[in-house]
């Protein structure tokens, strides 16, 4: 049966329901090319400020998993669990956990994202490694898994096809905040990739999509739902995004951090949400009886070099240059490094994320309309973090490009991201619920 796509705009427009076959006919037509960006925009805001019940939204995840091939990974032993975030600022965990989680045997398909507005994503970072390929074939992807028990990708055309395309237009069209949207594309494209098992790293505050930790709970709950209505046991975990997360904020940046952390070091909170997240994969894995279990595995990881090694076998795999991963500062750095100094003194009690994403747009780290190229050496190292005392005239964080900026306008951005006071503020911890099948409960 064909519809008026106008008519199908209109009926959400005017805040009505949408049938599963008229949604699976938007979104299908829409992957085929049939439906231009344009009103697939009227959809998507119409959507995103109306709003889609729990059957609309169901419908939306079935149809963008449904639009193209869902991988069968049946024949490769254990369970293969993936994790995702739903996106943050300096958010480099995929890069540390994945090859942890491999290094131990567990499976882990992992097909990510874009950058989409201030948050970095998963495939940039990738491809500032030099010669790094994120658009493998289907049978390139199962071959990786099969041989490395890794592979760290992104969609191609044939996997959930319609979320590509619309993940792309969210991000250029303000429509990313909505919990139906995020869910379904999160959703779709973890159930078209093969994997047995999924743990969500759902983020709120300034710098998440989500800015209460009211709405991160609903989003969780939404997304462990789906996955449970498919089989697939599912784990969120609440996390704070009201200030980066590690010291790097950038692709190549967020890569350089990334290998420090594989080897043990590196900054407290990126390894300790990377080990967390890394316990709950291989608990849901069933090769440990608990996810504190799977945080001393995962440390035992780091600290005998197997994590570090993975990661580089998978970079080789997927065509990256390993001299640059041995010989990190031959990357070499962006034509321009500008330091920001602290004018005043005492403790930082604020270092928003949100504003320190949009700088890292700004400079180049992220993209501005989905047509454009991310430059992969610009971003934002920070010298301070949220409680730390800074002295005046000390550094607070560096700044990272190739464009000819002014650098005025660029130290004013900088400091609209923090505050400072007299009294050290109290720390926040990094995660504070977990939502599974029967709820979410307080995480300590």
């Amino acid at each position: 049966m064909d519809y008026q796509i106008a008519e199908l705009i209109r009926k959400k427009r005017d805040n009505n329901i949408l049938s599963d076959i008229e949604i699976k006919f938007l979104v299908h037509e829409y992957a085929k090319g049939y439906v231009p960006d344009y009103q697939m925009s009227a959809f998507l805001m119409a959507a995103f400020l109306n709003g889609l019940n729990d059957q609309e939204s169901s419908s939306l995840t079935h149809a963008m998993l449904s639009s193209g091939s869902i991988l069968d990974l049946t024949h490769i032993p254990g369970i293969k669990v993936d994790k995702h975030s739903t996106g943050g600022v300096g958010d480099k965990l995929s890069l540390i956990l994945a090859p942890i989680v491999a290094s131990l045997g567990v499976p882990v398909p992992m097909v990510s994202g874009r950058g989409l507005g201030h948050t970095g994503g998963t495939l940039d970072k990738l491809e500032s490694i030099p010669g790094f390929r994120v658009d493998v074939t289907l049978k390139r992807y199962v071959e990786l898994v099969e041989k490395h028990g890794l592979v760290l990708a992104g969609q191609n055309d044939e996997m959930a096809p319609a979320d590509k395309k619309m993940y792309a237009l969210r991000d250029v069209t303000a429509t990313v905040e909505s919990i139906p949207l995020i869910a379904g594309s999160i959703m779709s494209k973890k159930l078209a990739e093969g994997i047995d098992a999924l743990v969500l790293d759902v983020k709120y505050g300034s710098g998440a999509f989500m800015k209460t930790q009211a709405h991160a709970i609903e989003l969780a709950q939404t997304l462990v739902d789906i996955g449970e209505s498919f089989n697939k046991p599912t784990i969120a975990f609440i996390s704070n995004m009201e200030t980066p997360t590690g010291l790097a904020i950038g692709n190549w940046l967020e890569v350089l951090e990334s290998i420090d952390v594989l080897q043990g070091n590196g900054p407290s909170d990126t390894q300790n949400q990377s080990t967390l997240l890394s316990g709950a994969m291989l608990y849901l894995a069933g090769t440990v009886p608990t996810i504190e279990a799977g945080i001393v595995e995962a440390k035992k990881a780091m600290s005998s070099g197997k994590a570090f090694q993975k990661f580089k076998d998978i970079v080789e795999a997927q065509g990256g240059d390993l001299s640059y991963i041995d010989r990190p500062d031959s990357r070499g750095t962006a034509k321009h490094c500008y330091p920001i100094l602290n004018s005043t003194q005492g403790y930082i009690t604020r270092l928003d994320a949100y504003q320190l994403g949009t700088l890292s747009v700004r400079l180049g780290a992220g993209r501005q309309q989905k047509e454009h190229d991310v430059d992969p050496l610009a971003g934002i190292i920070l010298e301070k973090k949220l409680g730390d005392y800074v002295q005046k005239g000390e550094t607070l964080m560096t700044l990272h490009t190739n464009k000819d900026l002014d650098v005025d306008e660029l130290e004013r951005w900088a400091f609209s991201s923090i505050e400072w006071g007299l009294t050290q503020p109290k720390p926040q911890p990094l995660v504070s619920h977990i939502v599974d099948k029967n709820g979410p409960k307080a995480y300590s």
